[in-house]
């Protein structure tokens, strides 16, 4: 890790209260989560990835590291949004649900919902990021092997100063059949000192015994 942003986290101190890694790739995702500016979670469903990401989000929005939290993901079925009614908020409920279902344990429902409101919790979709820059937040692309190459690009070049990033996905559940933007970007930061690349196989699988289960017959 560089040394600059080594200097820069150490003297953060790490809650664990609440959150205890139950596998050595969890804790080693949890420790990259508060040592690097950004992390890449890769692997299996149900181990973690988006759960730790959105827990230390809220941890470093309450301790005052961040001013926001960034919630991104692609949409693949239509980035336009247009054929869907409501706000833009309603229009993406169910693509960043996991993620709220992640932050209501944190903070609650009323809180979040607040905190959307007020925007300290932000929607971001990645189509509409172009042009943006996002300073001391805390910002998760969640399922991020279904964005292109493209879009990949674009988001990794919005961060201002005092970011700390998270990039969670699972190439093998990716709708992309070619121009993967999360297999590019762990190909070409494989040799980044910014950035921590964490691995989950399927014993890393903590969401449930049946899931576990299930993926040794699945993949």
């Amino acid at each position: 890790m560089a040394k600059k942003y080594k200097q820069q986290f150490e003297e953060q101190p790490r809650y664990q209260k609440s959150l205890i890694p139950k596998t050595e790739n969890q804790r080693r995702y949890y420790s990259s989560l508060q040592d690097y500016p950004i992390t890449i979670g890769l692997g299996s469903a149900g181990s973690g990835k988006t759960y730790i990401a959105a827990y230390q989000a809220a941890w470093e929005y309450e301790h005052g590291s961040v001013d926001k939290i960034v919630l991104v993901r692609p949409a693949v079925t239509n980035e336009s949004f247009g054929f869907l009614p409501g706000t833009l908020e309603e229009k993406l409920d169910p693509y960043m649900r996991p993620l709220f279902d992640c932050l209501e344990q944190r903070f609650g429902v009323k809180k979040l919902d607040s905190m959307i409101q007020s925007g300290e919790i932000e929607l971001a979709p990645l189509a509409f990021m172009r042009g943006r820059t996002f300073n001391k937040s805390f910002v998760i692309l969640d399922e991020a092997q279904n964005s292109t190459r493209d879009q990949m690009m674009m988001f990794l070049t919005r961060f201002g100063e005092g970011v700390k990033v998270a990039i969670t996905g699972d190439l093998d559940q990716s709708d992309l059949r070619h121009d993967n933007g999360l297999e590019w970007a762990v190909r070409r930061l494989s040799n980044c000192a910014s950035v921590s690349i964490v691995r989950f196989y399927q014993d890393d699988v903590v969401r449930s015994h049946l899931v576990k289960e299930l993926m040794r017959h699945l993949q």
